[in-house]
């Protein structure tokens, strides 16, 4: 029979009357800091811990989980590179919270880099008496003297962005400083900044995002900022975008009035934003030869959705040229330029491929392979501009990761190599192809032990199919995402893991998202179960052993995949979710996601979102699968209420509930490593207690 259900006292009290309310009976949850609701949080946690940390195997495989997070040989992968520099944000077992540090690039290439450190997060966290998490640097090219980074509290989506003299090593006393916000900073030139930042009444947009940019001089108090953009409260954001192309500097303003569309201006020398043709709907990359180099998303004259086009800077008027057009079976994921070359990674079939292009006569472009292991996942990293050399990494479910420095002509050197984690040779991954209920062929990457892969057996399925993000099969001890070694763990018991390429992601290119979009998001959950059958229908998983894996839009996902089928699945892990749709576009930044879901405050958009909204599907005197919800306080992202609230409804219904709310880490969650390996290790419990063998 099933583990015990386990139950705070106050959960148990409001169980026999809840579901038959008709107002929100947990709505007092979404209090974010309120006493009363941390209080069922910590008791909730302690319910978790009690149970989980006691299971036989669980200490092991913490501290396990926290030796790979932190092994020293990991990659110090270059976040970028500035000039003839490096820079990297290191974490190990003695910087929790990290290094930001450089090297030259050429000992970098060398595989021995001469790393000099520039901030100690730790350390600075400490002597100011704050819980810092980096968020990341901006340097002023092309002298890269000045640098703009950011830290945040406790890892939320908010930071402070203070000024960094690179060759002093210090903060700059009396230097630019954006005071803690969901803010936006980018130079323009060395005293100046463009900011769009939150700043009272009026300068938000219903997101919670800035809706106004303005350019800042040193020196002057923020009162005296001149406006160069103002978007209006129905926009989701604005901001400044930086860039150099060759040796000029390029300045964009960019007003998103949409979570997949934005308006593009570059601003001129006089100071003012002049619009570019680009179409609000296609995807800005980056600029190369004076040309903006774009994705399109929808057609435009005899250019195709999917196709890679350039437009001209310096000549608005110009019609825009083709750079390439990818196949049926490939997206273009990330595009990327240094001074004459344009890096583009695709996806074929789920496969990842390196190419450059360079301009030629006529508006050609001519393309070159890079040379890379096939059937691997590749990403695209920084790129060194004038040396024109690209770093992308390798690694397969498999196949720890490579990285590598590419060059123009196709040629590459290894930098550096992750050391195996375990021992591949016991394990199998392929490629399979489900068939969802309206005929799409749905793939699928599998894993699991050479030996004893004759029977069914327990199966972990992950998988998103949001926003255009497509999930790729990485090494096995970064599966699931943000769950550390979780799939290493449960392959290496006999248990088979499964990522799934559904619908709604970008895995086969804009045509592959917009067909679960809004109202067609039943897709999306249509094919996780075309998965999950047809895995059983293979052999490959137990007919009652089924867990599936999501977070952020995977919430969606999974809570409506343990609604409309209770008896197809054992288990979900639930992080960081969507839950109640109905209320998502009033908490937290939720109303930046209504172009992919809709707007439940419209009858026509409701009609169709409550037919799979989580929360309210939830019905009375249903079991539903066992849950594990794990997110953090500090996430104002995706509001927590949303997994409080589900957690309470189905321990309503008498179902096994459980939860894990970490005070800090934001949206990812957990600040630092050491959380990350305590939830795979949770994550890991409690797979195995559920999805043992009834008796």
């Amino acid at each position: 029979m099933r583990p015990a259900l386990f139950a705070t006292a106050l959960a148990s009290t409001v169980a026999a009357t809840a579901i038959a309310q008709s107002a929100d009976p947990f709505l007092w949850l979404e209090e974010i800091e309120g006493a009363k609701p941390l209080e069922q949080v910590k008791a909730w946690n302690a319910e978790t811990e009690n149970v989980l940390t006691n299971m036989p195997g669980y200490a092991e495989r913490q501290a396990r989980a926290l030796k790979i997070l932190q092994d020293p040989e990991q990659i110090a992968m270059p976040s970028a590179v500035i000039g003839d520099k490096v820079l990297n944000h290191w974490v190990d077992a003695n910087h929790k919270r990290g290094l930001w540090r450089v090297a030259s690039l050429d000992s970098y290439i060398s595989g021995k880099p001469d790393w000099r450190v520039l901030i100690d997060v730790d350390a600075l966290g400490k002597a100011e008496g704050k819980s810092w998490v980096w968020h990341g640097a901006n340097c002023l090219a092309p002298e890269y003297k000045r640098c703009l980074v950011a830290l945040s509290p406790g890892g939320t989506d908010a930071d402070v962005v203070r000024e960094f003299d690179f060759e002093t090593g210090k903060i700059v006393e009396g230097g630019f400083v954006v005071p803690e916000g969901k803010n936006d900073a980018t130079w323009v030139d060395q005293d100046t900044l463009l900011v769009a930042r939150v700043e009272g009444e009026g300068t938000a947009t219903r997101s919670g995002y800035p809706r106004i940019v303005k350019r800042w001089k040193r020196g002057t108090p923020w009162a005296s900022a001149t406006t160069v953009l103002e978007g209006v409260e129905a926009d989701i954001s604005v901001g400044g975008y930086t860039t150099m192309d060759g040796d000029k500097r390029r300045v964009f303003v960019r007003r998103g009035n949409g979570f997949f569309t934005a308006q593009w201006s570059l601003l001129g020398a006089d100071g003012k934003a002049i619009r570019l043709p680009i179409p609000e709907s296609a995807e800005f990359n980056d600029v190369i030869g004076g040309k903006a180099i774009v994705s399109l998303v929808d057609p435009l004259g005899s250019f195709q959705p999917g196709d890679l086009v350039a437009f001209d800077l310096d000549r608005p008027d110009a019609a825009p040229t083709l750079v390439m057009r990818p196949t049926a079976s490939q997206s273009i994921e990330q595009v990327s330029a240094s001074d004459n070359v344009l890096w583009v990674k695709l996806l074929d079939d789920v496969s990842g491929k390196l190419l450059a292009l360079t301009p030629g006569d006529g508006g050609r472009w001519a393309q070159r392979t890079i040379d890379l292991p096939a059937n691997s996942t590749i990403s695209l990293g920084a790129t060194a501009g004038k040396k024109d050399v690209a770093f992308a990494s390798v690694e397969g479910m498999l196949t720890p990761t490579t990285l590598m420095a590419v060059n123009a002509d196709g040629t590459s050197k290894q930098v550096a190599a992750l050391p195996a984690q375990f021992d591949s040779s016991k394990f199998a991954v392929q490629q399979n192809f489900a068939t969802s209920k309206d005929g799409t062929k749905v793939p699928y990457f599998l894993v699991r032990k050479k030996l004893g892969s004759e029977h069914p057996v327990p199966t972990l399925i992950h998988a998103y199919g949001g926003f255009r993000a497509a999930q790729t099969p990485t090494y096995l001890t970064g599966q699931p995402y943000r769950a550390g070694p979780l799939g290493l763990f449960w392959a290496e018991d006999g248990g088979a893991y499964v990522l799934a390429n559904i619908r709604g992601g970008g895995e086969y290119g804009p045509a592959w998202h917009k067909a679960a979009l809004r109202e067609k998001r039943q897709n999306s959950f249509d094919d996780l179960e075309a998965v999950a059958r047809d895995l059983i229908a293979k052999g490959i998983a137990r007919k009652d052993g089924i867990a599936i894996s999501g977070r952020s839009n995977g919430g969606v996902l999974t809570g409506a995949a343990i609604t409309q089928h209770p008896d197809l699945y054992r288990a979900a892990i639930i992080g960081s979710p969507l839950f109640d749709m109905k209320r998502y576009s009033h908490l937290s930044a939720g109303a930046s996601w209504i172009d992919e879901y809709g707007d439940p405050d419209k009858p026509a958009d409701w009609s169709f979102m409550s037919k799979y909204s989580p929360y309210q599907s939830i019905k009375p005197n249903v079991r539903y699968p066992a849950t594990f919800f794990y997110l953090s306080t500090k996430d104002d992202r995706v509001h927590p209420g949303h997994a409080r609230k589900g957690a309470a409804k189905l321990k309503a219904t008498g179902s096994t509930v459980y939860y894990h709310e970490y005070l800090e880490g934001g949206h990812s969650v957990g600040a630092d490593r050491a959380e990350d390996a305590k939830r795979a290790a949770l994550l890991w419990a409690f797979l195995t207690r559920e999805l043992a063998p009834r008796k």
